[in-house]
């Protein structure tokens, strides 16, 4: 079947698609303004798709935007899978039945908090690939998984055959040290091309670098991602810049994320995108080991089972105010149609002054066919200010803004296309319908309108109590805009006709449960990973998703502590039996006090992915991107050396011979400014350099062998630790001259590995079979006790429920893992704990229709003794 051609920066004819230019984007038939929602199918159950698809399609939005995660199909090296949950060409046939269009955003990086943003876990297993870069190696895998992916989505573009208008290769690369940006996105343009995408290609920029992201390939739109405080006065002249940018390369601006609340994404409209893309509105779940770990914290924390960050939609469905809100803003754009769909940004001609905080910059569209709509932002915070209504001077007159909203005023329209003759001068409110004599407002306060040089005043709406007037032979109502969503025909003498709200259902009590069926096997099976000389990663043990353990004995005579090296992500380490507190430090070096052990030790460690890095952090190794997950390197330390003193000074007016001082020590009055010390340090053994003290950055550069090879690295104060082979180095620490500064102290710690480690592995489809196969147990009460390290396998009758229902574990100290439906739910950890993202941290969700129960309870080592206290169900509607 033959493609119509996507023409960009073009008129629209009948025989092209789609269109993008200065002025909009164009399809079906003429000029479109897209509200575009998140929704990702990988983070639903299957039998919800349609009943969420429907919701968004009635909130007003049109489109969606959905992720395909690369390693949620290809589950492990050649094995792919598209089928039940994974069933994407099910999913946008499902969008399309249910008129909503599709941005799809393949990657083959998208971030999205996901298990290593979609890249998969054995890709870091070959030194020579690099990820997210023009390297052959990559690219090839990236071939592999294009050629599953692609074409069902070419198969399914608009307006032939489905609903995908957009396709977005990679995501947010401006962040991303990409060698190469052109080449790269070349590559994945062509072989975009090559499968037959003929909707338009964009490429989003994550902190507003186009050409970053894009390379400024020919063929590569570039589309922008804002995220902005939403109280800042100043998001619309950032935002007017990006549309002035665009519109000089004849593009429209087109913003694929951005906050969920509307009242910024009408200040967005105003500034100028044809396309605004919330993120995320609807919400969903991270099921089993797919949060990604690594997200925003100090550095790095761990992402929840829930994925919801507030949107219109909650994780279980549930429709929050902000889905009003959604619907007002679609009637507003309905409404206004085609003159709003091509207007262009502008600022108003006359000042906007205002009584309350607003928008240092306020921005205005130029209607086509005339008028202006203009964005007066009611930004007042706090309570008082909240419950107080402002007083906006548009043109000269004044009108009533109610706190915390942004009014869509109109100005200067022609009232012709809704079949009357004048001009609306003003109008203070949205305007969510239009007709023959008569138009609606949707306000909380009283609406001001002047129709020529007519003012007229409606009168504040209550609920069932529209305001009413009329002017120049036209019928003015104002409602409430908790019955402006409702509204469904208007008379011509203003009677309003509504749709019934939707009854609430009551929501069930929770419930406490203190029962449970503890499993007699109380240990899952493990698959024997082999015998290693050191700790091997997990993936290179097939654990791409899971936990492995490692086991060795070692002699720890002589012995006061262990230094562990590049260990992530959740490590419970036990040495002599005794252990030691849960670590989750994203592979900072951390020292293990082992005084009270000697002589020959059992050592054990269990180490769970909880999930790959999906952004690219370079302060601790497991925040980077592609990073492996295992034990890390296990030492003993042999002894430890100060060596603060003796670093010659290089910097400033340090002459020659160069001066000797302690590190960081050189007084200087250039502050800022950097100073180099260099000192030789020579170890019999491998060794750990130790910097004390850290606050910025400094550079490290170890010099050493012939001929003299220098490796230069960054330390950061989360991981100031610097390895070192057996031999004499030189070494040269480079920092900014802070007098104000604690100073830097330095130690050598001599180094012995801990070798002959014996591995089994547990991955994720393992424990997922052993915890859905029928098992013997017998009941228990709760409180459950248990050991550090120690587990239990718990089976839960539940009972039937409509929405599905939530699992809140009560105790303390133990990461709680849930399988129902022949699936892994997810996991939480109570108790003392790292930080999370998303969410509700705290909840598992079982899906309506998932089937029994089964949990993993295991001990962590805390300030408390671990206990299941209480398993609280509450229902997901509640």
């Amino acid at each position: 079947m033959s493609h119509p051609t996507t023409t960009l920066g073009q008129d629209t004819t009948p025989d092209q698609a789609i269109s993008l230019d200065a002025r909009g984007i164009r399809f079906e038939g003429g000029p479109q303004l897209v509200l575009c929602a998140s929704l990702f199918y990988f983070r639903l159950p299957r039998e919800q798709w349609r009943a969420r698809l429907a919701q968004v399609r009635a909130s007003g939005y049109t489109c969606l935007d959905v992720y395909l995660p690369w390693n949620f199909h290809e589950t492990a090296p050649g094995r792919w899978s598209f089928e039940g949950r994974r069933d994407v060409a099910a999913f946008l046939d499902l969008a399309q039945e249910e008129g909503l269009y599709v941005i799809a955003r393949p990657g083959p990086y998208i971030c999205s908090e996901w298990d290593g943003g979609a890249l998969p876990a054995w890709l870091g297993l070959d030194p020579r690939l690099r990820v997210r870069q023009h390297e052959p190696r990559f690219l090839d895998r990236v071939s592999a998984w294009f050629d599953q992916a692609l074409p069902l989505l070419a198969e399914r573009q608009y307006p032939a055959n489905g609903p995908v208008i957009m396709v977005q290769l990679e995501n947010e690369l401006d962040f991303f040290d990409c060698e190469d940006r052109t080449g790269y996105l070349t590559a994945l343009r062509d072989q975009a091309v090559r499968h037959g995408i003929t909707v338009p290609l964009i490429a989003c920029s994550g902190q507003g670098d186009l050409e970053g992201a894009t390379g400024d390939v020919p063929g590569v739109v570039p589309a922008c991602n804002f995220y902005p405080d939403d109280d800042s006065p100043h998001i619309e002249p950032e935002v007017r810049r990006y549309a002035e940018l665009l519109a000089e390369r004849d593009l429209p601006l087109l913003i694929t994320e951005t906050n969920r609340r509307h009242r910024t994404l009408r200040r967005l409209l105003a500034s100028g995108a044809s396309l605004i893309a919330p993120y995320l509105q609807s919400s969903g779940w991270n099921f089993g080991y797919t949060p990604s770990a690594g997200n925003w914290g100090r550095p790095g924390n761990l992402m929840s089972h829930g994925y919801d960050f507030g949107g219109y939609v909650s994780s279980t469905g549930t429709e929050r105010p902000e889905y009003a809100e959604a619907r007002l803003l679609a009637r507003v754009i309905d409404t206004l149609g085609p003159r709003l769909a091509l207007a262009t940004p502008t600022v108003p001609h006359t000042p906007v002054t205002t009584d309350f905080p607003t928008s240092s910059s306020p921005s205005a569209l130029r209607l086509d066919g005339g008028g202006l709509l203009l964005a007066v932002p009611h930004l007042g915070t706090g309570a008082r200010a909240e419950a107080e209504t402002g007083t906006a001077v548009v043109n000269g007159v004044p009108v009533a803004v109610a706190a915390d909203s942004c009014p869509l005023m109109l100005l200067d329209v022609p009232l012709g296309p809704w079949g009357h003759e004048g001009t609306l001068t003003l109008a203070s409110a949205d305007l969510v319908a239009a007709g023959e004599g008569v138009l609606v407002f949707s306000s909380e306060v009283p609406v001001t309108v002047v129709l020529g040089d007519t003012r007229v005043e409606i009168p504040a709406p209550a609920a069932g109590a529209p305001g009413r007037a009329t002017a120049e032979g036209l019928t003015l109502v104002a409602l409430a805009p908790a019955e402006a969503v409702r509204l469904r025909a208007t008379d011509r003498d203003g009677t309003v006709h509504l749709d019934q709200p939707t009854p609430a259902r009551p929501a069930a009590e929770p419930v406490a449960l203190r029962r449970a069926r503890r499993r007699t096997d109380t240990t899952a099976p493990e698959r024997a990973a082999g015998r290693h000389e050191l700790p091997p990663t997990l993936e290179s043990l097939g654990v791409y998703r899971g936990r492995g353990t490692y086991r060795t004995t070692t002699d720890l005579t002589g012995v006061d502590e262990l230094l562990l090296v590049g260990a992530a992500d959740i490590v419970d380490l036990s040495v002599a039996g005794r252990a030691r507190p849960t670590i989750a430090g994203f592979g900072a070096t951390r020292r293990i006090d082992v005084r009270e052990a000697t002589g020959s030790v059992d050592v054990e460690a269990v180490v769970e992915i909880w999930g790959h890095a999906n952004f690219d952090d370079a302060r601790l190794p497991a925040l980077r991107l592609g990073a492996l997950r295992g034990l890390g390197t296990v030492w003993t330390v042999r002894g430890t050396t100060d060596v603060s003193a003796l670093w010659s000074v290089h910097g400033h007016w340090a002459g020659r011979p160069a001066p000797l001082r302690e590190l960081g020590g050189w007084s200087s009055t250039r502050v800022g400014l950097p100073v180099t010390y260099t000192r030789e340090i020579r170890s019999d053994t491998a060794a750990a350099l130790h910097l004390k003290g850290v606050i910025e950055p400094v550079r490290v550069t170890v010099t050493d062998g012939e001929p003299h090879t220098a490796v230069v690295r960054t330390v950061h104060a989360e991981d100031p630790w610097v390895p070192l082979r057996a031999g004499t180095h030189r070494v040269s620490v480079t920092l900014p001259h802070h007098p104000s500064g604690g100073g830097l102290r330095a130690e050598l710690l001599a180094l012995d590995p801990v070798t002959d480690w014996t591995c089994s592995a547990q991955d994720d489809d393992l424990l997922t079979r052993f915890a859905t196969e029928a098992a013997p147990g017998h009941e228990v009460l709760l409180p459950l006790a248990l050991a550090p390290g120690e587990e239990a396998w718990l089976d839960v009758d539940l009972p039937p429920s409509h929405d599905g229902l939530l699992l809140r574990p009560g105790g303390t100290q133990i990461r709680v893992t849930g399988w129902a439906g022949g699936e892994c739910v997810g996991r939480v950890w109570v108790g003392d704990r790292p930080d999370f993202s998303g969410g509700d941290a705290d909840v598992l969700w079982i899906p309506p229709g998932w089937s029994g129960l089964t949990l993993l309870v295991r001990g962590a080592t805390g300030p408390n003794a671990p206990e299941l206290r209480v398993l609280r169900l509450e229902s997901a509607d509640s």
